[in-house]
């Protein structure tokens, strides 16, 4: 008998795995669907338990190995981010847990695919395939094992061989599902507010430095393998999340000089970030506010090198309907449009906005704002995150950005071509990402938007690194909610790997797989039409589905996907 129990067996991407519990089990055999060009992933959990004996855990590992997917396949330790917030006390009955504690999240590279088990505590491996778009469509019979092999860690390093060791196999397989379909291009625009100066401050590096334009380019590159095609580009340092009278870190791309009463531009900073951006296939850039967030009281914070210093020119001491702003904006704009233009980023493919969540006694000084630079964005999506319809109403919002909890309203009055988002104040019924939040609600995202027909989807927190307000940095690594700020996982995304380089979030895949699916029913619909593709959705989930109501069952979600898949390829292979 070998002093060691172990446990191996999958679980589905929409499980988190917790130390002290045991997850839903994957059948063995079952069923995963995919599409060329996409990834899908699976876990592997893993649990040890003493069987009558004292031993270390150190004393056996597992090497992993992964046969029969028409790919290899990237593995990840899931490793546990503290919670101290789980969530406010306005929250709903459908949450993991209201207490602090360890939660899975960080998606840890593995250099060598080798797993230690830790006695009594479930922990789990991700895998992902990244599905070739080549790859030949049919089923693949896979096979993940983990063999063990002893070793010991003391310095005389000799190793120990329990008895049996050599038969300690652990087989688990699925039938990855490829399918004929090479999925089309994401049309969702989707933005996660890019902040560079978190990246700045977090590794240590001068913006605009060579250290900056690689862990910038690390960043926008992970962005978009999760679906980002549209970038928050600061052309002048965003007015975002700043407390009243301070500032963030300077990260202005259009170098100012003023000299003899006139501005002079220069984009050569700009034109290095939108070649990034088209390196890495952004669809859309997103410029950042005009004025200040909360209200539009001030001007953004910009600044400008005169007499060979660099000075701030505008800022919190600037109302957002001066006429110097005003004279600036006059020169700045026409030629920052007429930039990107020429650098492949039309009007089309380009947003603006005024200030970020007005509320709705602030609507007179957010019309106010708007008048400053209506004129000079003739033609141009101007968009902004709020939650009352009366600003549409009024006419003074033309593509409003209600949150989820309150799109309502803007849904019953047929607003055309609507976008939606959530940060830290949807926590009741809603869709969202909290670490305390079950993937379900982090994963119904994707048939919500489509069953409501959304075109777009923000979020605030790509990487925000700071506590509220950006007061401070945080480690994302020991705080995960902008120290008490904010419930745990809402201000960021990716973690800060080594070198510069991101590291992946259990949160990030879901939303990519609730964002694939969406795609994918956008795909059945062109093939079968919508009423069929409803049909589909309804299949097990009352009617309507609203962004308050909808199944709260992985099992829902899982067996959507294979629906879907099926009734695609069923029309591809007519």
């Amino acid at each position: 008998m070998l002093p060691i129990r172990y446990e191996f067996f999958l679980a589905s991407a929409l499980e988190k795995v917790f130390p002290t519990a045991k997850p839903a089990v994957l059948a063995d055999g079952s069923r995963l669907s995919c599409w060329r060009g996409t990834r899908v992933s699976v876990q592997l959990v893993y649990c040890a338990a003493l069987n009558g004996a004292q031993v270390r855990t150190n004393e056996l590992r597992f090497d992993i190995s992964v046969t029969g997917a028409p790919c290899e396949a990237t593995l990840r330790h899931v490793d546990l981010a503290p919670v101290m917030l789980p969530v406010y006390e306005t929250a709903d009955d459908h949450y993991l847990g209201y207490d602090p504690g360890l939660y899975p999240d960080i998606l840890r590279p593995m250099a060598q695919p080798i797993v230690t088990p830790r006695l009594r505590q479930y922990r789990s491996v991700w895998l992902t395939w990244d599905i070739p778009a080549d790859a030949q469509p049919g089923v693949y019979d896979v096979s993940i094992t983990a063999r063990a092999r002893a070793i010991d860690e003391s310095p005389n390093g000799k190793v120990v061989v329990h008895e049996g060791v050599d038969d300690l196999v652990f087989t688990q397989r699925l039938t990855l599902n490829v399918c004929h379909a090479e999925m089309p291009e994401q049309q969702l625009i989707h933005t996660e507010w890019f902040h560079t100066d978190c990246l700045c401050d977090y590794y240590g590096v001068e913006a605009m430095s060579e250290d900056y334009w690689r862990i910038t380019e690390n960043y926008i590159k992970t962005a978009t393998h999760h679906g980002i095609n549209m970038i928050l580009t600061p052309v002048f340092t965003p007015p975002l999340d700043t407390a009243v009278g301070a500032e963030r870190p300077t990260i202005q791309l259009v170098d100012i000089t003023v000299k003899d009463g006139a501005f002079r531009f220069d984009f050569a900073k700009l034109e290095r970030w939108l070649t990034l951006c088209r390196k890495h296939a952004v669809r859309y850039l997103e410029i950042p506010h005009f004025f200040t967030q909360w209200g539009a009281k001030a001007t953004p914070k910009i600044v400008a090198t005169i007499d060979g210093r660099e000075q701030r020119i505008f800022g919190w001491d600037i109302p957002a309907t001066s006429t110097m702003y005003r004279a600036f904006l006059e020169e700045f704009i026409p030629l920052l449009r007429a930039k990107l233009t020429e650098q492949g980023y039309n009007q089309a493919h380009v947003y603006y906005h005024v200030s970020d969540e007005p509320h709705l006694d602030q609507l007179a000084d957010y019309s106010a704002a708007r008048n400053v630079i209506l004129d000079l964005l003739d033609g141009c999506p101007i968009i902004d995150a709020l939650s009352n319809l009366e600003f549409y109403q009024k006419g003074v919002v033309e593509h409003p950005i209600p949150s989820a909890d309150h799109i309502q309203p803007f849904l019953d009055a047929h607003v055309p071509d609507l976008w939606t988002y959530y940060c830290c104040g949807q926590v009741d019924k809603v869709p969202n990402r909290f670490l305390a939040m079950p993937s379900l609600r982090n994963r119904i995202m994707g048939v919500l938007m489509y069953v409501n027909r959304i075109v777009g989807f923000l979020q605030w927190g790509y990487n925000f690194y700071y506590s509220r307000c950006s007061g401070y940095l945080i480690d994302p690594y020991q705080v995960t909610d902008g120290d008490y700020a904010y419930p745990a996982g809402d201000p960021f995304i990716v973690y800060p790997g080594q070198d510069g380089a991101p590291v992946d979030s259990l949160r990030a895949e879901v939303q990519y797989d609730g964002f694939l699916d969406m795609r994918a029913l956008s795909l059945l619909e062109s093939l079968a039409g919508r009423e069929a593709v409803e049909a589909l959705i309804y299949d097990g989930a009352a009617q309507p589905m609203t962004f308050d109501h909808y199944p709260h069952d992985a099992a829902y979600l899982l067996s959507l996907r294979e629906r879907v898949a099926d009734a695609i390829d069923a029309f591809l292979t007519k």
